[in-house]
């Protein structure tokens, strides 16, 4: 009897769509003889890769989480009162499981067809009112990336805003108040664009009209509180406005920045109940007043009504989406922290505004008991007026630093005679007495033996004038309804059945690669070894995130062909500015600084010159051909007319027409002729990976959305990823961090507040590549291929196909010309995306990169039948478009016009359309055994700003709509 070989499941067979004989199926209708053919026709000859890339063998999910349990043990978890921006707190368990582990949750798109994301959009309105209240300004966004980021985007705004009138403005003051990494990136981003930072006290330096803005930190960096008011005064005196950063859990107790004069005020939410992560991702914010509304970064979600008048939620004022400016955009923002910005909002629902006052008292409770002990123990303590800091000044910090580690915790050591003392939510009384006895230990005491009474009695924990909180806050009804367990798993759940996402079909949106986020690549995010960790803990307390950075570190540079990453970029965008801010400081370091021009081709996502005018590069466009491809012509003349200046140029490939180009390694040699560097914006990457590579083309860096390629999920809108690699000439200035090292020997200052970005989620992209390997990644983008081009052959003969390779092939995506159908029926491409939502589908990307047309992604990840499904949609919408050409259906009142149609709306009593109720809710026989209902009809977004409301609506127009929808 021969034994049993012993094989294990591979990944790669849950991670794939098509099993062999769905492949077999599709190669055919495709018309070609394999797979290995099929990409053989795809991607040009001269840049394949011929040998596999060199990554470890494949690893069964099991195994996979076995070994990365191992490493996580490495990591120590101590009680960290480190402060510096970053508190420990208590994620609401329903919270964590409902929406952080919730793939209908974590797997939904950035809410841009608003019809179909309506829930996230409601939770982001009131992260947005919760902001709104606690620091009494009129307007917040949906959240930024990180403090830091959000303070730099605040300065550039207000050099924006000041600067129309005052040209000649261009110093900004930083009050040494602030957190040192908040600091840091704002001499990354002042640099470029000609902003000279003032960093001093706020107490002694003067401010004249050649300054344009300043930041106050409040609560300072070292706890202290400070009275701004005559500052800001001051400021307001010479024509220039002021941002605070202010820790959001103290304006529970303290007077918000709006009441003190503030003009911008920013932040992190992470303490309202968002894991520590070893540094991320958290939703900053960022408020400010009104009338600067048209002027702030990022996404702000607002009040409108949908065709029936009901209330409705959407993106408003899209135009602030800076990128979409392009070259003249004031902010590269793109992915914001959705995910995290929902998870804060929903537990300021969770406990409302007594809650919060409870968690805020008792932080400032224990920290006075702290201090109270401290001093009887001869201690000085610094800080007149704390809230959860204290400063304490000591012989030596040495013995405090070897007690407090033998005790696991982790204090801040500020200097050789200054320790920093920083409390949250998780300290408890037992907490400041093991606090106590480690610096009785220092002064050779007793342990402490006072009680909890001594430490904890007669405490005076209310502030004086003028720091003490007048004005009210959460009194909304969502923060003071959904207390109990039961009703706001209810509510979390009204939202989630809102929105459409990868639980319910494909996202097939061009440029975003909506691909599977497997189960046990999130499992470990919520591991306390790698959520409980402070960012700034010494490195022998984080041998385990060190193995996993090194290791993708190197896996990212074997799939690249590059030679050196940075993982500290938390964004796509904000690795292309990490990019192009390295080629920078290779030229400056080259005596050629004076290289500012960045060739940029007309078909670029918005992102890219957006980036480069951040970078304080100036974006010349290059022109494409009719057939998508970079104008090889243009490009010379370009590079000529440019090249002593020229710095980069950055180049999509495949290209975001969705074809490699077949010129593209003579592209990148005419601009290492004229002295430039190639950035590769790795959006496209997952049809490159395994296949071929940045380095093959000629690139010299390339951001890689982790968020896309690597299977972080995309959150509604964020968390994201952007890391780069560049070429062994470019490692020495990958960008570092003032508290910890990292990056080359000639580092860029910081471009996150966090020395390797949102560092708990780079778990999910080393999962990805660990459990795939070489084989499971190569085979990816073979199936991302196939899948791409057997929805092109099923739909080419219904839809124009704009762009092909010169084999008829296209890469990973391709585009429809659905400009065709508004002279034949007056459709436009708004009608197709929004029809396809009653046949339960996200609509593919809409008119980019080209106006009127539908860009499809389908990844690997989808079956056969999933892409049959689509394509039959698609068809059916074509027939119904026919329909109107021919007369059968009215050129207004028609399924397309009228789309997307709720179920309040088909089921009404009245029905005044010409078309029947089974056409408009169901067109295919299985919706309905299946179908998913958009929750509002077509949203009117004229109406939303006209009428601008990005709070939560008062309670009055939740009566009216109830009354309306029973009238």
């Amino acid at each position: 009897m021969s034994m049993h070989a012993f094989t294990e499941e591979e990944f790669q067979t849950r991670h794939l769509g098509p099993n062999e004989s769905e492949t077999m199926e599709m190669l055919e209708v495709i018309g070609a003889e394999s797979l290995d053919a099929l990409i053989d026709e795809t991607i040009p000859a001269n840049i394949r890769i011929r040998t596999p890339i060199q990554l470890p063998d494949p690893i069964s999910e099991d195994r996979y989480l076995q070994r990365l349990n191992e490493m996580s043990k490495q990591n120590k978890v101590f009680k960290s009162y480190i402060g510096m921006g970053y508190s420990d707190c208590i994620t609401p368990p329903v919270v964590l499981r409902n929406i952080l582990e919730n793939p209908g949750w974590y797997t939904q798109y950035t809410p841009y067809q608003a019809e179909i994301s309506q829930g996230r959009l409601e939770a982001l309105l009131n992260f947005q009112t919760m902001i709104i209240d606690l620091t009494k300004m009129d307007v917040s966004n949906a959240s930024l990336l990180d403090e830091g980021t959000a303070a730099a985007e605040a300065m550039i705004m207000l050099r924006g805003i000041v600067g129309r009138n005052r040209e000649q403005a261009r110093k900004f003051f930083v009050s040494d108040t602030c957190l040192p990494q908040t600091i840091d990136v704002l001499r990354t981003r002042a640099y470029p664009l000609g902003i000279e930072l003032v960093v001093g006290s706020h107490e002694n330096t003067p401010l004249d009209p050649s300054f344009f803005g300043a930041i106050l930190q409040y609560p300072s960096q070292d706890g202290g509180i400070h009275d701004y008011r005559e500052f800001i005064k001051s400021a307001h005196d010479v024509g220039a406005l002021v941002v605070v950063a202010a820790d959001l859990l103290s304006l529970i107790l303290l007077t918000p920045p709006g009441d003190f004069g503030a003009d911008v005020v920013v932040g992190s939410s992470q303490r309202f109940g968002v894991p520590l992560g070893f540094g991320g991702p958290h939703a900053a914010y960022l408020a400010t007043k009104s009338e600067f509304i048209r002027q702030m970064p990022g996404r702000i979600i607002g009040v409108s009504i949908d065709a029936g008048g009901n209330r409705a939620y959407r993106m408003m004022l899209q135009t602030r989406e800076q990128h979409i400016r392009r070259e003249k955009a004031t902010s590269n923002i793109c992915t914001a922290q959705a995910l995290l910005a929902i998870m804060a909002g929903m537990y300021a629902v969770y406990h409302g505004p007594d809650g919060l006052t409870r968690i805020a008292r008792n932080v400032r409770a224990c920290t006075a008991a702290l201090e109270r002990g401290l001093k009887r123990l001869g201690y000085e303590q610094l800080n007149g007026i704390f809230f959860d800091t204290l400063k304490v000044k000591v012989r030596s910090t040495d013995k405090i630093h070897s007690l407090a580690e033998a005790a696991r915790m982790n204090f801040r050591y500020i200097d050789a005679h200054h320790v920093g003392v920083s409390l949250d939510e998780t300290t408890r009384p037992e907490d400041v007495l093991a606090i106590l006895d480690v610096f009785a230990q220092a002064v050779n005491h007793q342990p402490n033996t006072d009680g909890m009474n001594e430490l904890f009695g007669a405490l005076n924990l209310d502030y004086q004038e003028p720091f003490a909180r007048k004005s009210e806050f959460l009194t909304h009804p969502v923060f003071n309804t959904y207390h109990s367990e039961t009703e706001l798993l209810r509510y979390m759940k009204s939202l989630e059945n809102r929105d459409l996402s990868l639980v319910h079909s494909m996202i097939p949106l061009g440029s975003c690669t909506m691909k599977l986020n497997a189960t046990a690549e999130l499992v470990p995010i919520s591991w306390r070894e790698f959520a409980n960790i402070h960012p700034f803990v010494p490195a022998n307390q984080i041998n385990g995130y060190m193995e996993v950075f090194k290791d993708l570190e190197q896996y990212l540079c074997k799939i690249t062909g590059l030679s050196a990453a940075s993982l500290q970029p938390n964004s796509g965008a904000q690795g292309e500015y990490t990019g192009l801010m390295v080629i920078r400081a290779y030229h400056m370091d080259r005596g050629e600084g004076h290289r500012n021009v960045a060739l940029i081709p007309s078909s670029a996502h918005g992102t890219n010159p957006a980036s480069a005018v951040m970078a304080g590069c100036r974006a010349v466009v290059v022109k494409c051909d009719d057939k998508g491809n970079i104008d090889v012509d243009d490009l010379k003349a370009r590079a000529q007319e440019h090249g002593k200046n020229l710095a980069a140029l950055m180049v999509t490939y495949p290209s975001t027409h969705g074809v490699f180009e077949e010129r593209i390694q003579e592209i990148c040699a005419i601009v290492h002729m004229h002295g430039g560097q190639v950035y590769m914006d790795g959006a496209n990457l997952n049809a490159q990976v395994g296949l071929t590579s940045p380095a093959i083309i000629g690139g010299d860096v390339c951001h890689i959305n982790l968020h896309k390629t690597f299977s972080i999920p995309h959150g509604g809108g964020g968390p994201g990823m952007g890391p780069i690699c560049v070429a062994k000439h470019l490692a020495p200035y990958l960008p570092g961090h003032p508290v910890t090292k990292t990056g080359g020997s000639k580092a860029i200052h910081a471009v996150a507040s966090a020395p390797w970005g949102s560092a708990s989620i780079l778990v999910i992209s080393h999962a990805y590549i660990a459990m795939l390997g070489a084989s499971g990644v190569t085979a990816a983008t073979k199936f991302a291929i196939l899948n791409a081009n057997y929805l092109k052959s099923r739909l080419e003969s219904h839809y124009p196909v704009l762009y092909e390779g010169k084999t008829g092939r296209v890469a990973h995506e391709f585009i429809l010309d659905t400009r065709p159908f508004k002279q034949l029926a007056n459709v436009e491409v708004e009608d197709i995306g929004k029809r396809l939502m009653d046949y339960g589908f996200h609509a593919p990307t809409v008119s980019f990169p080209v106006p009127g047309t539908l860009m499809i992604e389908p990844t690997e990840s989808e079956s056969k039948s999933e892409l049959d499904r689509f394509v039959d949609a698609l068809i059916m919408i074509r027939k119904e478009i026919q329909e109107i050409a021919d007369g059968q259906a009215d050129a207004n009142d028609n399924v397309l016009k009228n789309a997307p149609h709720t179920a309040q709306e088909t089921t009404s009593d009245q029905w005044n359309h010409q078309y029947s109720r089974s056409k408009a809710a169901f067109p295919t026989p299985r919706l309905r055994f299946n179908k998913f209902w958009p929750p509002v009809g077509r949203i009117n977004s004229s109406y939303g700003d006209r009428n601008i409301m990005c709070s939560c609506p008062p309670i009055e127009s939740y009566t009216e709509q109830t009354t309306e929808a029973i009238g």
